[in-house]
Formats: C-alpha cells, sequence, structure tokens
C-alpha cells in the first residue's frame, strides 16, 4: 500500500517535470518568435483587427501626437486615419517614436497574422510619394523639427522627393509656385495629401 503512494507519487512528479519542461519549451519558443516580429508587423495586425476597436495613440518625431485607426502598412510606412479628420496621413515607420493602445489590444498586436501580400511588403515610402506624384496631389508634408511644406511633389526618388511649393488648397500652376525644395526622406516625419486617396 505504502509502495502504490510512493510510485504514485514519483509518477506525478515525473509528470509535473515534464509538464514544467514543456512550458520552457514553449516559452522559449514564443520568446524566439517575438524576437523576429517587426512594428510593421504589428501595425498590420492592428490594420486587421476590427478597426472600430483599435485606436491607438501615435507619437511621432516631430512632437506631433494624435489618435486614430491603422488603415495601410507597405514596407517602410503606415496610413493613419487620425480621429475626427477626413484625411489620411502617410507616415515613415521611422518616424514613429511610440504607439500608445490599451494592453488588450498591444498583446494581440504581436500574435502572427495571416494576410501579408508580397505586393504590400514592396510597396515603399517612395511608391506611395510616386503615386501622388501621378495624381498630381497637393500636400503638406511635415519635416521632422516641426516646420511644413505645402505643395505639389513632381518627383521622388529612392531616397528624396522634390516638392513644387504653393499655397494649399490651389492647384500647382508655374506662376503660383513660390519656390522648390529637394527633401530626403529620412527628415519626413508625416505626409497628408489635401484630398483622400485610395492608397492610403
Amino acid at each position: 500500500m505504502r509502495w502504490d503512494r510512493l510510485f504514485e507519487d514519483l509518477e506525478d512528479q515525473l509528470c509535473s517535470e515534464w509538464e514544467a519542461e514543456r512550458a520552457a519549451l514553449d516559452s522559449e519558443a514564443e520568446r524566439l518568435r517575438l524576437s523576429r516580429v517587426m512594428l510593421r508587423d504589428r501595425l498590420r495586425a492592428i490594420a486587421s483587427r476590427d478597426r472600430a476597436q483599435v485606436v491607438a495613440s501615435f507619437e511621432l518625431v516631430d512632437g506631433t501626437i494624435f489618435s486614430g485607426e491603422v488603415s495601410g502598412v507597405g514596407a517602410d510606412w503606415a496610413a493613419i486615419d487620425p480621429t475626427g479628420q477626413h484625411r489620411g496621413i502617410v507616415v515613415p515607420l521611422s518616424a514613429i517614436c511610440a504607439i500608445g493602445m490599451p494592453h488588450a489590444d498591444l498583446l494581440r498586436s504581436a500574435r502572427p497574422v495571416e494576410g501579408s501580400t508580397a505586393l504590400a511588403d514592396r510597396m515603399t515610402f517612395g511608391f506611395v510619394l510616386r503615386d501622388f506624384v501621378r495624381r498630381r496631389l497637393a500636400v503638406t508634408i511635415h519635416r521632422v523639427h516641426g516646420a511644413t511644406l505645402a505643395g505639389t511633389i513632381d518627383r521622388a526618388g529612392a531616397d528624396h522627393l522634390d516638392i513644387a511649393l504653393h499655397d494649399p488648397g490651389v492647384s500647382r500652376r508655374a506662376e503660383l509656385v513660390s519656390g522648390h525644395r529637394i527633401v530626403p526622406f529620412g527628415s519626413v516625419a508625416w505626409v497628408r495629401p489635401e484630398i483622400a486617396s485610395p492608397l492610403i
């Protein structure tokens, strides 16, 4: 009788050790998975959820803080629809300082999400700006040090853009252009087109 209890205790201890070892392996696998998750993956997870439930607070390098929903994610940018505004903005991922959201949404954003496409992964910030060039959209560019430039992007290269400066709300006509600037992408905090764009 005592031997039976001893063997049962030993069996329970062995089962507990196996469970602990399996839990440790699962924890290590999860830590390894999380070490490979990129910011764009988390933003993509936020965008794929029911957008009415995930309103995040974004802090950008130029000091701008706003709440909004992620409506799209590319290779190195995110499209955000600020709360209470009718036009979205495009933000390079490098310009995001912090993202605040309820803890449950933060945890959900770290879970794997299906739906990433090769096309979305190849759509760079320059690709989005070239679409603005093609459409001749007037934009306001907010730079990392806080200054803004309003005008129409004439060209978008691999790491910079050319903008013709003119007043917001007017079309780009030679007589209304007050100057031109070359702007490196690294100095762009965010871009707002004057009209809603289907890309963002």
